[in-house]
């Protein structure tokens, strides 16, 4: 897809927005290739669905892509990419066994991804897997489930995908489903149900991640008072820096250190600028007047984006924008529980400086400038995201011991 321009006035800059040291971009480069990161994020999977149906010879991500997507090899290797949660997302508008199916075919792409690209990404499944790919020089390869409607209300479909692979789970997209409520729809069980309590202790229990990136805020704390292991959020930023239900509250991030969670920051400008909010909602409109879905970053819907930021100036977010709220969630939450998650070929629109994955280094560089150490930085990159894989394993491994494999049912629970 597209990538954004860059602001054209001062206007439409960000107030924190300066030039970065050449110095201390030099100085983010080399710390990434010590401490690379680990993205909680990347849509790639349902981006080549939806450009090319999964044809990788049409899109092969080992050429030049920067014409299409966010995302290819050798920009993941400028950008200091270490490890990727490659995103197995099918849209909320898929139920039942669609959406199983179509979850299915996310998890095969990712499997081809790494069959035809073996010398780049590495498959992995454990912060052990991580570790080792860094090692090798490759870039280890997860798997997250973005929604719970992916598994059709059966706990035994949610063992399924753990052994396929994923090693996260949203508990939401941006519908609620039978079980949990989303942050982008109307209350529905009040947070999680009986059931989905029962969903989160089953992740716990094989040692998936819990993702509260998406959903409602009642559903954040829910899920924080049943999970034994720590929780993630793989793409969510500060609600308090920009006031939208996709953000974390306050009060949440506060209670991260209690449960040895990551909240990833998102990069997506319509969470993180409140210039944005009012602005995307209009472009979101005008898609979906011309029959488009307001997610749609096709060609085609990417034109009509483009006319209409011609005739409505688009507000800018910043690497500046990314770093005030990782500032904030360090404060609130403490330099142990944050990390990244770019939502990279998930969104129309990117902050200039993080056009695409190779963007990275200027986020840590930006970063350095407020005086962040290298110390710090490398638990951002990626200690603090393969720290919490590890903990949850341990979680599962004292689970697996004392806890039966449950077979309860939605209906058996929530009637």
């Amino acid at each position: 897809m597209s990538t954004p321009e860059r602001p054209e006035a001062s206007e439409r800059r960000e107030p924190s927005e300066r030039p970065v040291p050449s110095e201390r971009l030099a100085e983010a480069i080399e710390l990434l290739s010590a401490h690379p990161v680990v993205d909680g994020h990347n849509d790639l999977p349902w981006a080549l669905r939806r450009h090319v149906r999964y044809d990788l010879d049409r899109m092969d991500i080992a050429a030049d892509q920067s014409a299409h997507l966010h995302t290819d090899l050798a920009r993941l290797r400028a950008g200091g990419v270490g490890a990727q949660f490659w995103s197995v997302y099918v849209p909320s508008r898929l139920t039942g066994d669609d959406a199983v199916s179509a979850t299915l075919e996310q998890i095969d792409i990712v499997d081809q991804l790494l069959a035809r690209y073996a010398g780049e990404l590495a498959p992995a499944l454990t912060a052990d897997d991580m570790e080792s790919a860094r090692r090798e020089g490759r870039i280890a390869s997860l798997k997250g489930a973005e929604g719970g409607h992916s598994i059709n209300n059966s706990l035994a479909t949610l063992r399924a995908l753990h052994t396929l692979g994923v090693r996260y789970m949203t508990l939401t997209h941006n519908d609620n489903n039978a079980w949990a409520d989303s942050a982008t729809d109307e209350p529905g069980v009040g947070g999680l149900s009986a059931f989905g309590r029962e969903v989160v202790r089953e992740m716990n229990r094989l040692g998936m991640l819990v993702d509260l990136s998406h959903v409602a805020a009642t559903t954040m704390r829910d899920a924080l008072d049943t999970s034994a292991a720590p929780v993630i959020f793989s793409h969510s930023s500060s609600r308090a820096v920009c006031d939208h239900p996709r953000n974390i509250p306050d009060d949440v991030l506060g209670r991260l250190p209690g449960n040895g969670g990551v909240a990833m920051a998102t990069f997506v400008p319509k969470f993180i600028l409140p210039a944005a909010v009012e602005w995307t909602a209009r472009a979101d409109d005008n898609l979906r007047a011309h029959g488009f879905d307001h997610l749609d970053t096709t060609p085609e819907a990417m034109k009509l984006h483009r006319a209409f930021e011609a005739e409505n100036p688009r507000p800018i977010a910043t690497a500046a924008t990314v770093a005030d709220h990782l500032d904030h969630m360090r404060e609130v939450a403490g330099i142990e529980h944050i990390g990244i998650g770019g939502d990279y070929d998930g969104t129309a629109f990117t902050p200039a400086g993080l056009d695409d994955v190779a963007g990275y280094p200027n986020l840590i560089a930006e970063l350095l400038t407020r005086g962040w150490s290298h110390a710090d930085l490398a638990k951002l990159t990626w200690s603090n995201a393969v720290r919490v894989l590890r903990d949850a394993e341990a979680v599962s491994r004292e689970l697996r011991e004392t806890r039966p494999v449950p077979n309860a049912t939605i209906d058996s629970l929530d009637a």
